[in-house]
């Protein structure tokens, strides 16, 4: 059985199950077929056949008429077939969609070989193309309604690590041949690819195949293709033998079958364990069963009694001690010993599900505060009158109970004042819960980015934040018990308390960090968009020097109140990194800075952020400050600053082409990123 999953926008309907899948926009805009609007389409069905057929790539845009009637179109042909099975289906296409969404102006087609979509609106203008990622709204349709068990081998959904190690191995293919697509194709934004899965007959080949509409950049190839391809998980393909993630500008697919033609342009090996089907059930003869009797009864009666020793012996020892070691002694039986948490602060806490409930009113939606990368965040206040703020980590995070694990490792013993404190945990089944301190002013984005709640941040308030997140990233990285790189700090990421003082959070992400070791490895690249660093987000490096580009970015955010690359156009650029840059080199750096801001009597302290912010992007890693020479450089006002070399990704600018479709993805910018997989 193959899952289709089509990703809706601008309010279109459910496709229908069976190919094609279309997807018709609403009726305010019909049209009939003596209209001019119908002319115009008939027109340039023909000329987007034409276009498309003989373009290099298979791709056309085009548009006929003039408004109110003009049609705006789009197709894309896959990018193993010729120019004639391109040419019939764009064809098919043009007078599919006009059928199957009879008189409606607004229309996408998606065949096995090629996408078309038309439109009354222009649907290319960068106020629209956020829409990929922005309020997306999923379907999930399947070629044979009749058969719905898993068609992949060792698919067990009772047996959690059969459902994680397929479940990994398709995200993987998935999402090395999105990679391959995005960065190692050219101009095509195309690539196929293979998984020999398990080594043997246990487990099939399975083959991907990736493509991104030609008019995108890189970048903005790879953000589609890893946001539609997260929809890649235990929910929707269930160890099926085959999924589509279809989108107009991008799509994904993987199968058990050689779909595409010619052979594949990437072979992965994986790197998840063989999966192999539980063996068969031997049930054993009644002349078997009277001899293991014999000796399974004995021996079981051995462990009894060994274990009923255990228990009461283990009560003596513990007889007698406080409601302390109670709870130390509960997260040992629970297995919680073996994060490493005995030496945790007093004051952490174990707490019950039902505590937790009562607490956050059964999680109600008065109570939410918002929502992270891996589940909803609450507020909640128990009996003593503690007001604390509840993660609840959502249950089909793929990587859930892994990052709830380090979270509760690693923020158990770190305490520092621009670190948000970890309260206690709650683990009953498939809860992952963890409790945290009340901040009430929420997160930095929610006053930087607003343009009503950024005038409460004055310049004064702005630089003792951006001081907090230095002191608490050096505490990270050198004055704590463990060296920590926390490889997700952005806005979103830093909560603010009653005086507005920083505190960073959401520790889910975090290494611990040899202090021998000056940088690190990783195949498994996490992190958001906007914030990572070139070399982790290329090559999977990371070192402290990572989380120093992240504080870069995070800094002149802070002091522009702009977001650093959410696919908006700054100047020439499509990040803040290269338009600060270029300011700051045409000595217009005040350009750069909020314009809520009272600049005159500061000058000075922002410039010496800007500077040091450009220090901290600049693209050899090696060139960065560390986090002790941030915190003197931005204290001293005496200090001569170095002069910051060309920061990362200042060469990334807005071409023509392309200029009318690369802003409106802000949403991408704050997506954590946690499955990527680097070279």
């Amino acid at each position: 059985m193959i899952v289709v999953i089509v990703l809706l926008t601008l309010g279109f309907t459910p496709p229908v199950a069976a190919q094609p899948w279309q997807i018709c926009g609403d009726t305010v805009m019909n049209y009939t077929t003596s209209s001019r609007r119908h002319a115009n389409l008939e027109l340039l069905s023909t000329k987007l056949t034409d276009k498309a057929t003989t373009s290099p790539d298979h791709f056309a845009t085009d548009f006929a008429g003039v408004a109110p009637d003009t049609v705006y179109s789009l197709a894309l042909c896959r990018g193993d077939v010729n120019s004639t099975a391109c040419r019939a289906c764009i064809a098919a296409a043009c007078v599919g969609a006009q059928q199957l969404c009879p008189h409606r102006a607004d229309a996408t087609v998606f065949y096995p070989t090629c996408r078309l979509r038309f439109s009354g609106k222009n649907f290319l203008h960068p106020d629209n193309y956020s829409q990929i990622v922005d309020g997306v709204v999923n379907t999930m349709s399947t070629t044979d309604t009749t058969n719905t068990a898993p068609g992949l081998p060792g698919w067990d959904a009772g047996n959690a690590e059969s459902v994680a190690a397929i479940t990994e191995i398709v995200r993987e293919l998935l999402q090395e041949t999105a990679r391959q697509a995005a960065y190692n194709s050219g101009a095509r934004m195309f690539a196929t690819g293979r998984m020999d899965a398990g080594g043997g007959r246990s487990f099939p080949a399975l083959y991907s195949m990736a493509q991104c509409v030609p008019a995108l950049t890189h970048r903005d190839c790879s953000s589609c293709l890893q946001v539609i391809s997260f929809m890649a998980t235990d929910d929707n393909f269930a160890g099926r033998q085959g999924g589509r993630l279809l989108a107009l500008w991008c799509n994904l697919r993987y199968d058990t079958v050689h779909f595409y033609s010619g052979d594949p342009m990437v072979t992965i090996v994986s790197s998840v364990k063989e999966v192999v089907p539980p063996a068969p059930l031997v049930v054993p003869s009644r002349k078997h069963k009277r001899g293991m009797i014999k000796v399974v009864v004995p021996l079981l009666a051995s462990i009894i009694g060994l274990i009923i020793s255990f228990v009461l012996i283990r009560r003596r020892c513990i007889k007698g001690k406080g409601s302390q070691d109670k709870t130390k002694m509960n997260m040992k039986e629970d297995g919680t010993i073996v994060w490493g948490l005995e030496g945790r602060s007093s004051e952490f806490m174990i707490y019950d599900f039902s505590q937790v409930l009562e607490a956050t009113d059964n999680f109600s939606e008065e109570n939410k505060l918002g929502q992270g990368g891996f589940g909803p965040v609450y507020k909640g206040r128990f009996h003593d009158g503690l007001e604390v703020a509840v993660k609840r980590l959502a249950s089909h995070s793929g990587q859930g109970f892994t990052q709830f694990k380090n979270e509760v490792q690693l923020i158990a013993k770190l305490q520092h004042t621009n670190l948000v404190r970890l309260l206690g945990c709650c683990s009953q089944e498939e809860e992952k819960i963890l409790i945290y301190e009340c901040l009430p002013n929420k997160s930095l984005d929610l006053f930087i980015f607003d343009d009503k709640r950024r005038v409460l941040l004055n310049w004064t308030t702005r630089l003792a934040i951006i001081e907090g997140i230095a002191q608490g990233l050096l505490y990270l990285h050198k004055h704590s018990r463990l060296r920590v790189i926390h490889r997700d700090l952005k806005a979103s990421n830093i909560l603010l308390d009653h005086d507005m003082n920083p505190k960073i959070s959401d520790f889910g992400m975090a290494r611990i960090f040899s202090t021998n070791n000056a940088e690190a490895n990783t195949e498994r690249i996490v992190g958001t968009y906007g914030y990572m660093a070139p070399e982790y987000a290329s090559e999977g490096l990371f070192s402290i020097k990572s989380d120093v580009f992240s504080f870069g970015v995070l800094t002149l955010e802070i002091v522009s109140g702009k977001r650093s690359s959410g696919f908006r156009q700054y100047g020439d650029f499509i990040n803040l990194l290269g338009h600060a840059w270029q300011l700051w080199k045409d000595k217009r750096w005040l350009q750069i800075v909020d314009a809520s801001l009272v600049v005159e009597c500061h000058t000075l302290e922002i410039m010496r952020c800007i500077n040091v912010a450009l220090l901290c992007v600049q693209e050899n890693a090696a060139d960065r400050p560390t986090m002790s020479d941030v915190v003197v450089m931005l204290s001293s006002e005496s200090m001569t600053l170095p002069e910051p070399k060309h920061p990362a990704y200042f060469h990334i600018r807005v071409t023509a082409e392309v200029t009318s479709i690369v802003s409106g993805m802000s949403i991408v910018n704050d997506t954590t990123i946690s499955t990527l997989r680097g070279r």
